[in-house]
């Protein structure tokens, strides 16, 4: 199946401001993406694409002063057909984890895992390794959390999420993320488009956060939890 994608920003600059763009389509998908797949500017400035440490593709552009738009629009072909459950998959003992999936073990600045790991434990420790333990994870976090933009924060951390019981979209990935490590399963966090495929039609829309997990059995393959 088609689903066309894209955006449309506007900011308004007191002057010459330079940023850097988190807004394009993973690599991989290169291939299914019908059109030039590029971020477009009004007006026109010279827009730079460069891959980030972890293979995503970025882009850096120099706002001029006043307004500036910034807008794509794409269409991607899919295969329309819901993400795979795997019940049975197991989970890999650190000790045999591929090296590629390491760093997704650590904490980091917004998924404290370390700071997490007594409470992971406390939770979740009884529940069976692999896909059953980060559904777990999953429902803890959905049920945990009350989802409000007023609630969002820049400086909003895994810990935070976890104690205020409140978040967005990226709250609640952060936290699981932060969980997962905590409990020796690699987990990463990754951000797109907000669908409205077979939903009521809800006024602009927006981007959402999720993460992956590393997939068992699978070097290096992670799936979208």
């Amino acid at each position: 199946m088609l689903v066309r994608f894209g955006f449309e920003i506007v900011i308004s600059t007191p002057g010459p401001l330079p940023l850097i763009l988190a807004l394009s389509p993973h690599p991989s998908v290169a291939g299914r993406i019908l059109g030039a797949n590029k971020i477009m500017t009004e007006p026109s400035v010279p827009v730079e694409e460069f891959l980030d440490p972890f293979g995503n593709r970025r882009a850096r552009l120099v706002a001029p002063r006043g307004q500036t738009r910034l807008w794509s629009d794409d269409v991607i072909e899919i295969d329309g057909e819901p993400d795979v459950f795997d019940w049975n998959a197991r989970q890999h003992e650190v000790a045999h984890l591929p090296p590629e999936t390491l760093p997704f073990l650590t904490a980091s600045r917004y998924c404290e895992a370390d700071m997490l790991s007594q409470q992971a434990w406390d939770l979740f420790a009884g529940t069976k390794p692999g896909w059953a333990r980060v559904q777990a994870i999953c429902n803890f976090v959905h049920n945990h959390l009350t989802f409000g933009y007023k609630f969002g924060r820049p400086t909003k951390t895994a810990v935070h999420a976890m104690s205020e019981a409140t978040g967005v979209c990226r709250d609640f990935a952060h936290l699981a993320i932060a969980l997962c490590r905590a409990m020796n399963i690699p987990a990463r966090y990754a951000s797109g488009y907000l669908g409205d495929v077979g939903v009521p039609p809800s006024g602009p829309g927006d981007f959402c956060a999720w993460f992956e997990v590393n997939r068992p059995g699978f070097t290096g393959e992670f799936v979208v939890q």
